[in-house]
């Protein structure tokens, strides 16, 4: 089975920091793209960055520029550090791996719990 989990949420004031981690595990063979998403209160779901198995980008416009994603293949991790952080980007945020193959040749989508992020003063 594999599993993301996310890790780094919590409360900021508006104009602070802070570095959202996700790593995987379990019996996995390969992982491609992975991604960020994140959910405010009262809202759907929406997509905020993505890094391939390459490290290609790409950005929502609402976080483009403010937010950088990056990944350590050797770890099975993908980062999402944040600056500039504005109340809007309140939301919990979780990481997707939209294709993983685990050992025995399967292909997954795997969603991670979900992590809260709070900018607030």
């Amino acid at each position: 089975q594999v599993q993301l989990v996310e890790s780094g949420g919590g409360l900021v004031q508006p104009g602070g920091s802070l570095r959202l981690s996700c790593v995987a595990s379990g019996t996995i063979f390969s992982i491609g793209t992975m991604g960020w998403y994140r959910q405010a209160p009262g809202r759907e779901r929406e997509w905020a960055a993505t890094i391939t198995a390459g490290g290609s980008t790409d950005y929502a416009d609402s976080v483009n520029g403010r937010f950088t994603i990056s990944r350590d293949n050797a770890k099975n991790t993908v980062y999402l550090q944040m600056n500039s952080l504005k109340p809007e980007d309140t939301a919990v945020y979780y990481c997707n791996a939209p294709r993983v193959v685990d050992a025995w040749n399967r292909v997954l989508e795997v969603w991670g719990q979900g992590t809260l992020v709070t900018v607030s003063s």
